[in-house]
């Protein structure tokens, strides 16, 4: 399987543990879904700790999937790492990692690894809307982040 990785870090104004906590909010997945995306969520339980899922209704080109994330590593309030377990990539793993720096503030880090369904073909189809679309998506995130959380 051909992987690819998108990186997205930006320093929050707050430590560690605030961002992680805005993180663990009951809303939190529904304030990071930006507004031009036509998702919903389905079904929440377990928050953010390991065996936590998330199930999704996504509408992607013509057609409504279903994603179901699931939670497979939790290490407040420094990471927390989610596996897709059914949806729309052959393969996603994203880790969300959140470092202090000397300034007193936090790296904010989605290090996402995923594979687009078809192999190279959906690589060559879809592939650099795939990675305008993550970019958009977690530019959004991470401004809404940088916004909500508070010292």
């Amino acid at each position: 399987m051909n992987t690819q990785r998108f990186i997205k870090q930006s320093e929050i104004a707050a430590s560690p543990g605030a961002v992680f906590a805005w993180h663990e909010l009951p809303d939190a997945v529904e304030r990071l879904t930006p507004p031009w995306e036509r998702a919903e969520v389905l079904e929440k339980s377990g928050g953010l700790k390991v065996g936590a899922k998330v199930v999704f209704k996504v509408y992607i080109g013509p057609f409504w999937r279903i994603w179901e994330a699931e939670h497979i590593e939790y290490d407040s309030p420094r990471l927390f790492v989610d596996v897709q377990r059914r949806g729309p990539f052959a393969y996603w793993l994203h880790r969300h990692r959140f470092e202090p720096t000397e300034r007193g503030t936090t790296l904010m880090t989605d290090d996402i690894e995923y594979a687009l369904p078809l192999g190279w073909l959906g690589e060559l189809v879809t592939g650099s809307f795939t990675r305008e679309k993550l970019q958009r998506m977690f530019d959004y995130r991470h401004r809404v982040v940088a916004e909500q959380v508070r010292w």
